[in-house]
């Protein structure tokens, strides 16, 4: 006899699987079965076996199940607001504009330097709690706004409570070079070199981060100055990431190439060259159709060379107080349809199986598959292209998430 803890059937399956010609994997009337926190089956509900048992059986009445949504970019602890950044952007200042007059991320880095672990934490968890709602199981969180040691390891613990509070899981990285502060405005090599020599073997000894990211743009750090904190991470066994080419092409790509990263950020200037060596080396090309958007960005990122070239295309929210001060990853479905061309089967794709590849969580998340954790939402929509065609509503009637 068949055992299993739990059975989800009366669904239509968006396995995200890809197999077939059909990019959603589409297994209608279909059913799931859970043991041990892990999918133990998964097909159609006429192929179950005979001799089946479930301890639970769930009757999903005709909706879809995907997995478990995974927000892989967010700035989500930080105090503060940026609010009247946004008017002065909207009155004709740019970014860049308000970064060198003292603005942006450093203005940010203030208020987060004056809230203690436990504000921080308070102030993160509805941004937490308002992406489970819309079906996230995982987010992504980095530090960036203390650009000193005590601060961002403050930043990273609190990031890690926050996923206990709210009930997530959390991914911490350590966004080791974001923006100079104002103290190391006359010496940027004894900035960097305080990261190598102090922060992160301290990020290290305490297990805080599991990935290390760097900010490579010419509002933020040189490529030779990102390579040697990278170079230093690697040594330290973290993983990588690279926001790159976001307002220049500053071969942030390349960088992240070089370095085997896990994903590049943003990329809204990289070259067909960046492109060609993000698929040589396997990265992940993470687009944030919020930040574009909201700083009313002209270029887009090259999805068609990416495309083209078999690049996996994860979406994000970018959640931050500046440039992206968004809550809702679903939004970023019909913004990147609407302002990268992406496909609602691609857009679906960059925040289930791509994003958990971001965060190196694929063999664990982004699919239905047998041996995966068993981590779904549940979705009252005919078709799930329904998920990049309407903005601002949430049609997540359960996210479903089983303890081993």
């Amino acid at each position: 006899m068949t055992r299993w803890d739990a059975l989800w059937s009366g669904v239509h399956l968006a396995c995200m699987t890809g197999g077939g010609g059909d990019p959603y994997g589409t297994i209608r009337d279909g059913a799931v079965a859970v043991r041990n926190g892990r999918i133990a089956w998964v097909g159609a509900r006429a192929s179950l076996p005979a001799d089946a048992v479930a301890a639970e059986a769930h009757d999903g009445g005709g909706r879809w199940l995907t997995p478990a949504l995974v927000d892989c970019h967010t700035h989500l602890v930080f105090a503060g607001d940026r609010a009247a950044e946004f008017e002065a952007r909207l009155g004709g200042a740019s970014y860049e504009d308000i970064a060198r007059a003292g603005g942006g991320i450093v203005s940010t880095v203030r208020a987060t330097r004056a809230a203690s672990e436990d504000a921080l934490v308070e102030q993160a968890v509805p941004r937490a709690r308002a992406l489970i709602a819309e079906g996230v199981g995982t987010i992504e969180i980095k530090s960036g706004y203390g650009l000193d040691p005590d601060t961002e390891l403050r930043m990273l613990r609190a990031a890690r409570r926050v996923g206990e509070r709210a009930g997530v899981r959390v991914r911490t990285t350590c966004l080791a070079l974001h923006a100079l502060p104002p103290e190391a405005r006359n010496d940027r090599a004894a900035y960097v070199a305080s990261v190598v020599d102090d922060l992160l073997p301290r990020v290290a000894a305490e297990s805080l981060a599991d990935a290390v990211d760097v900010f490579c743009e010419r509002i933020a750090f040189t490529r030779d100055e990102c390579a040697i904190v990278l170079r230093r991470a690697r040594a330290l066994g973290f993983a990588v990431r690279v926001h790159a080419d976001q307002l220049s092409d500053g071969g942030g790509a390349m960088l992240a190439a070089e370095f085997g990263a896990r994903s590049a950020e943003h990329l809204e200037y990289t070259s067909a060259a960046g492109v060609a060596a993000l698929a040589g080396a396997g990265t992940v090309a993470v687009l944030l159709p919020g930040a574009y958007v909201l700083l009313r960005e002209a270029q887009p990122p090259p999805v068609d060379e990416l495309r083209r070239l078999g690049v996996p295309i994860a979406i994000a929210t970018d959640c931050n107080p500046g440039t992206s001060p968004c809550t809702s990853l679903l939004a970023m479905l019909p913004l990147a349809a609407a302002a990268f061309r992406l496909t609602p089967a691609e857009a679906l794709a960059g925040v289930t199986k791509h994003a958990a590849r971001a965060l190196g969580l694929d063999a664990e998340l982004g699919t239905l598959e047998v041996g995966k954790r068993a981590e779904f939402a549940l979705w009252d929509v005919e078709h799930p292209r329904e998920l990049s065609y309407w903005l601002g509503r949430n049609p997540c009637a359960a996210r479903i998430v089983t303890a081993d």
